[in-house]
């Protein structure tokens, strides 16, 4: 690729390029394109974390959830496919396919045993009991 001039924006080059080839930039029919990375809230109360990701277009059966420790790591496989009738002529499909994935750290462990998930409308509420600690054992001096 030619060497722009640092005064010529890579918004502007696009721009310009879509105009002449728009077929070019291609976005899905519902919105945007597969997310590169998964967007969550995450509250703290005294007895746990509240953590609600963003996973639209995919289903609860494809959402994995997996904590270590303090670790939390959720992944998802996401698909989106228009649907059509025999009475259709497909003209035009745009599909995305794949798989998006978020690891984080909380600054206590979680009592996975106990913490709750669940999946609706896009978005999915973790409820992360914190693990009580443990009173520290009194060691026997021999």
């Amino acid at each position: 690729m030619a060497n722009l001039s640092p005064f010529v924006s890579r918004g502007l080059f696009d721009e310009l390029f879509r105009d002449v080839n728009p077929g070019y930039f291609i976005k899905p029919l519902h919105g945007d394109s597969l997310p590169t990375q998964i967007k969550v809230d995450i509250k703290e109360n005294p007895g746990e974390f509240i953590v609600e990701a963003e996973i639209p277009g995919a289903s609860k059966d494809n959402i994995h959830v997996n904590i270590d420790g303090n670790v939390v790591s959720i992944r998802a496989e996401i698909s989106q496919v228009d649907s059509q009738t025999k009475d259709d002529k497909l003209l035009r499909s745009e599909r995305y396919y794949g798989e998006v994935s978020r690891s984080f750290q909380l600054p206590v462990d979680i009592d996975d045993s106990s913490s709750k998930a669940r999946y609706e409308n896009g978005v999915l509420t973790l409820n992360l009991l914190k693990k009580q600690k443990q009173a520290g054992q009194r060691m026997t001096i021999e």
